[in-house]
């Protein structure tokens, strides 16, 4: 159902650096990027710097992520409420970390979906003209830490945490996924 808003492209690999870069269908001229990293050692300076604007991307905590799918919607959601001038944030980035929460509470959101400073994996969302690459290069560089496929995403979630957060049923333990999006898409709604 929500698939349709986004035009998938396969993992992109140049050179030793791979990332995962979608572009929103409802919006062509902009993509999401999304860089997966673990045993990241510098997490503290990367929040610093994301908070002081030196960053421009949302540091999120993987433990928290089903699946980039879950992300893009997200960003999907923040880049549309950007553009309408009715985003509940102050940033797109920060956005796209509200997004992500089942509840309306902002700090409750950026807790469990920020990065904190003792994070050893984060997973960067960057929202950006399609055409533009050196961006991507410049945060790569400022990770002390190894870089994964956005698809191995799973290999980092905390399946107990996320099913608590977002109360999903046992029922539901087969699609996790289809069961976070539906609880993130009908927050505004509840």
């Amino acid at each position: 159902m929500f698939q349709s808003l986004f035009v998938f492209h396969p993992q992109i690999r140049f050179s030793s650096v791979m990332y995962s870069a979608q572009e929103l269908e409802l919006f062509p001229d902009r993509t999401v990027t999304q860089l997966l990293f673990k045993d990241v050692k510098n997490a503290a300076e990367l929040r610093k710097n994301a908070m002081e604007g030196k960053i421009h991307g949302a540091l999120i905590n993987p433990s928290m992520i089903v699946n980039p799918f879950q992300v893009l919607v997200a960003a999907n959601k923040a880049v549309h409420l950007h553009s309408t001038g009715k985003m509940k944030t102050r940033s797109l980035y920060s956005e796209i970390i509200y997004n992500l929460s089942p509840t309306n509470n902002i700090s409750e959101a950026f807790k469990r979906f920020g990065m904190s400073d003792s994070d050893s994996a984060v997973l960067i969302v960057l929202v950006h003209p399609k055409e533009e690459t050196q961006h991507t290069s410049d945060i790569i560089a400022k990770v002390d830490g190894q870089q994964i496929p956005v698809e191995d995403v799973s290999m980092l979630t905390d399946p107990v945490k996320v099913k608590k957060l977002y109360k999903t049923t046992p029922q539901e333990d087969t699609c996790l996924l289809d069961a976070v999006v539906c609880r993130m898409a009908t927050k505004d709604v509840m």
